[in-house]
């Protein structure tokens, strides 16, 4: 039985659990269960605090986990980042008071609040900056106003809480983080098909079907617009003159895409959602 770690609250929760159900694992009903077993897919899930997961996959105890990039690289777990999953995203990032800091050489000696101090320190360590780490396990952008910090490293997606602080943002950044999926080398042959199903998940998320009509005499302008995942599927209809054209299509670009096909003389555009693929 696949034994997966997945984030038990947080940003990263109700996302990862959607996925999951898209890919037709069928996880925990109730929102307080630590442990739920899919028989029909041969799975355990364990609901885990996601910094926490990698730490559990990482010593083989558990096959695959979702769980944040940062909170990966904050530790020193054997686990692997298998692949990125395109949901929470968060930037890491400095920040002081308004007009105190401007560059990250300045933090040399100085003390920097953080809930990452294992990835923060790996960070100073490459950047040859000598400066002391005080570790919080949250709300760092109050160290400052309390004074025992002089600057602080924090995920960042608005910077609201920042500047309601009186903080700002400066230097380099420091991650960019997203949700991933993670295993171990010796694990992942065994998470083979939950990164497939993941997969067929992402390219769903990504791609629509889209049908069309168009004269035979203008079939090829018509494929430069939708070139397809590999190749379009093309058929004839009962005028000779005409086919039918399905191709998939970036969902970012379907406006974009329609509007081009519409003037190159295409008729009967449809659009059809993606439920599952595998590629």
């Amino acid at each position: 039985m696949l034994r997966i770690a997945v984030p038990n609250k947080g940003m990263l929760a109700e996302t990862a659990n959607e996925m999951l159900q898209e890919a037709g694992y069928r996880g925990r009903g109730d929102s307080r269960e630590l442990v739920a077993i899919d028989p029909i897919n041969d799975v355990e899930f364990f609901y885990l605090r996601p910094r926490d997961i990698a730490t559990y996959v990482g010593s083989g105890v558990l096959d695959a986990g979702i769980t944040g990039r940062d909170f990966l690289l904050n530790t020193e777990s054997a686990a692997k980042e298998v692949r990125a999953l395109d949901f929470g995203d968060s930037t890491f990032r400095f920040a002081g008071p308004a007009g105190e800091f401007t560059d990250v050489s300045q933090l040399q000696g100085k003390r920097v609040a953080t809930s990452y101090t294992g990835l923060l320190g790996s960070w100073f360590a490459r950047a040859g900056i000598e400066a002391e780490l005080v570790p919080l396990e949250g709300a760092v952008e109050s160290a400052i106003r309390l004074g025992v910090a002089d600057a602080v490293a924090d995920v960042v997606s608005t910077g609201g809480t920042l500047r309601k602080a009186g903080l700002e943002v400066f230097g380099p950044v420091i991650l960019e983080s997203t949700a991933v999926l993670i295993s171990t080398p010796e694990k992942e042959h065994a998470a083979r098909r939950l990164l497939g199903r993941l997969d067929g998940v992402l390219v769903a998320r990504r791609y629509a079907i889209m049908d069309y009509d168009i004269e035979s005499s203008k079939l090829d302008a018509a494929l430069a617009i939708t070139p397809g995942f590999q190749s379009p599927t093309i058929s004839p209809l009962r005028d000779s003159d005409w086919v039918a054209v399905r191709s998939m299509v970036p969902q970012n670009e379907l406006n974009q895409v329609m509007d081009r096909l519409q003037d190159a003389g295409a008729k009967a555009i449809i659009v059809t959602a993606l439920q599952a693929v595998r590629m």
